[in-house]
């Protein structure tokens, strides 16, 4: 199946809730006018694109049919799809590795599909001929370096692992060191998903990140913040506090194929404007793409 039909199957839900909202604007299409705009903003809320990421499109679309005249539904539509792709690039969508090795550190509350998304990137790069060490920095919960484990196993990526409590950052400055002795081209570092408060969260990631920075200054650096695509606004929520938090980069959308809400894409794009840079689309290690957002507002309009 090519990357397009795959995006177009793992989006069929979201398509389907946005062909009943969004198309029946355009399928009624009766001329460019208030009501149009005010059904097509409502159509895109209903969509889960958010408020202020509808309302902005729609503005941005009501100057566009202005100054180019448009009137055909297939030209507003076209201008449409264009406006959001262009809220959709907000950076690079590729990981940042021209350092060996290169640091992913992943972060998520508990339940996104954190080590899952970390077990397919493994799965992805070492095809690619990567050397990749997975570091087990979520030693809070008793599964997490086990399920690791698995998925380790499984991409024939190494792992570096402590026993349940260990100090997450002691865990990563043992991958690190493991890494530096091995060639190991790219570390995959997992975080615990929730403590106590924020508080907590906080100092444990900025440790974690110091180690990183006196270990690896040098090094390519990515923070990738795993999302859970059927939460919709939760998820954006989340995404706003992780990125006062912790300097999020990069963002992975998970369970797209699981959910009607897959406009939080673009909604999270926009409101953050941090580059998502993977869409998980299913439960196989090639489910996990790299993200195209061109591709992805096609198979959605």
């Amino acid at each position: 199946m090519g990357f397009f039909e795959k995006i177009k199957n793992g989006l069929k839900k979201t398509k389907e809730a946005i062909s009943s909202t969004l198309g029946g604007v355009f399928s009624g299409f009766s001329g460019v006018n208030d009501e149009f705009y005010d059904e097509l903003e409502e159509s895109m809320i209903l969509a889960d694109l958010g408020v202020e990421t509808s309302v902005k499109a729609v503005e941005l679309l009501r100057q566009r049919v202005r100054e180019q005249k448009l009137k055909e539904a297939q030209e507003v539509q076209d201008a449409l799809k264009d406006i959001l792709v262009e809220m959709l690039n907000v950076g690079d969508t590729e990981l940042k590795m021209t350092t060996r090795p290169t640091v992913v550190l992943v972060i998520g509350v508990n339940g996104v599909g954190k080590t899952t998304t970390i077990g397919k990137l493994a799965t992805n790069y070492v095809r690619k001929g990567k050397k990749v060490l997975l570091c087990a920095g979520d030693t809070f919960r008793a599964a997490a370096a086990d399920q690791l484990e698995i998925w380790a196993g499984r991409a024939h990526a190494e792992i570096v692992r402590q026993h349940e409590g260990a100090d997450p950052a002691a865990v990563v400055y043992d991958g690190i060191q493991a890494a530096k002795a091995r060639g190991t081209d790219l570390i995959l570092i997992d975080t615990a998903g929730r403590l106590h408060n924020k508080a907590n969260l906080m100092n444990e990631l900025g440790k974690i990140s110091r180690i990183v920075d006196r270990e690896l200054p040098d090094a390519d650096k990515e923070v990738l913040l795993v999302l859970d695509g059927t939460t919709g606004q939760n998820g954006l929520m989340q995404a706003k506090e992780f990125k006062q938090i912790a300097g999020v980069t990069a963002i992975a959308l998970t369970k797209l194929d699981g959910t009607a809400k897959g406009g939080i894409v673009i909604a999270v794009a926009d409101a953050l404007q941090i580059p998502v840079k993977f869409i998980g689309v299913g439960e196989q290690p090639d489910d996990l793409m790299p993200f195209d957002a061109r591709a992805f507002v096609d198979a959605l309009l």
